[in-house]
């Protein structure tokens, strides 16, 4: 059998016996790294390997957990008893409010924190990773607030100042409307989800409610943003910002005048200093910040000899997002060497517009609002935009202060 044939992507494996039901099914962020794994144990045993490919890592854990439940394949069942696997499960209080917590054995009539089986009403699994789980539910909390206790304080709670908790005087309706799609996304339901908040959105619109609309849009971002991410300390956005390359650019001027362009680098997520270059722009003094950010932009990649970034930040929203992918658009068709052109396209541009608290990315419709990003990919891109900024003022005085002087 050739491992080295299997794809090194995130998904679910299967090992076959026979032609007929898996014998063990499991999940992995690189299928051929995982499968070479268990080869010790299993591979005398196992005739075939099957996989599917998945978009991130919770698809992965939400998939698995569907397909153990449906083949109850024998080595999953032989290392794992019901003891040791993970259920979501979805109670109800005496005043008919559903909330959320995670147990062992769902079916025991037995009382344990507070929940009582007799009131779970749905539960969901069997989840092999407990940690895994627990971070999925973290994440979807944010797009879908929710209880954890049967009883919630009559004043607000943590959770309820981290926008997490429904609160001591939800809107009932809209939380079961909640609840109901969070269970969905859990049966590996998310496109039917996304679905139905699309044409709440558009409903919304249509009748005006602008407001409301909105805040279906945003829950729509989130949602994105959550099933992108991997499940280990730090989001897929994180993964590429603590391992790779990246150039952030900020335009500084007064009404056109002594106007600045400044590129940071940080690699790995740390600054570095020596790269960083800053740019006189030779625009004539004209208040256009996004044909300053060409200018600058356009430049930066005519220096071949430089090393090119894994990701561009811009400083700014949509506006200065597409101007930058413009920029590198008409790079590609006018350059003709191979080896560059590869290089810039597969350059990831993304802007921040702090006023919204908005992050764009190239080849994604809606923005993502910043509070739905792990706070340790937040930090790193304001830092590297802050930096930006006080790199390009600081040019742009320099250049003020030797015109007054001279």
């Amino acid at each position: 059998m050739d491992f080295n044939k299997l794809p090194k992507t995130t998904g679910v494996y299967f090992f076959y016996e026979t032609n007929k039901n898996p014998i063990y099914i499991g999940k992995a962020v690189n299928i051929q790294s995982r499968v070479k794994n268990h080869k010790d144990f299993f591979m005398p045993k196992v005739k075939k390997v099957k996989y599917i490919e998945t978009n991130s890592e919770i698809d992965a854990l939400l998939l698995e957990a569907n397909l153990i439940k449906k083949h109850q394949p024998k080595y999953n069942v032989m290392w794992r008893d019901d003891k040791n696997y993970f259920y979501v499960c979805i109670a109800k209080n005496k005043q008919k409010i559903p909330y959320i917590f995670i147990t062992h054995q769902p079916d025991r009539e037995s009382r344990s924190m507070n929940h009582d089986s007799r009131f779970i009403i749905q539960s969901m699994g069997p989840f092999v990773e407990g940690t895994a789980l627990k971070n999925v539910l973290k994440y979807l909390r944010r797009v879908f607030p929710y209880y954890t206790s049967s009883k919630h304080p009559k004043i607000k709670c943590t959770w309820c100042h981290l926008n997490l908790c429904p609160g001591p005087q939800p809107n009932l309706k809209l939380y079961k409307n909640n609840i109901k799609k969070l269970i969905l996304i859990l049966q590996g339901k998310r496109n039917r989800v996304l679905s139905s908040l699309q044409n709440e959105m558009k409903k919304l619109s249509k009748e005006a409610k602008y407001e409301e609309a909105g805040k279906i849009r945003d829950q729509i971002s989130a949602l994105q943003q959550v099933m992108s991410h991997t499940l280990g300390n730090k989001s897929a956005y994180a993964q590429l910002l603590s391992t790779t390359r990246i150039e952030c650019y900020d335009i500084s001027n007064i009404q056109g005048k002594f106007a600045t362009g400044s590129m940071v680098v940080f690699i790995n997520g740390q600054p570095a200093k020596s790269e960083y270059k800053k740019f006189k722009i030779k625009l004539s003094d004209t208040p256009n910040d996004i044909a300053m950010l060409k200018e600058v932009i356009s430049r930066r990649l005519n220096h071949t000899e430089w090393v090119y970034p894994d990701m561009m930040l811009i400083d700014g929203g949509r506006a200065q997002l597409n101007a930058a992918i413009a920029c590198k658009s008409k790079f590609l068709i006018s350059n003709f060497k191979s080896n560059t052109k590869s290089q810039i396209s597969k350059i990831k541009i993304i802007s921040i517009a702090k006023g919204r608290q908005e992050l764009f990315i190239e080849g994604q419709k809606l923005p993502i609002l910043l509070k739905n990003i792990p706070q340790e990919t937040q930090n790193l891109i304001l830092q590297l935009d802050e930096e930006a900024h006080r790199f390009a003022i600081t040019y742009h005085k320099k250049l003020r202060k030797n015109n007054l002087l001279s």
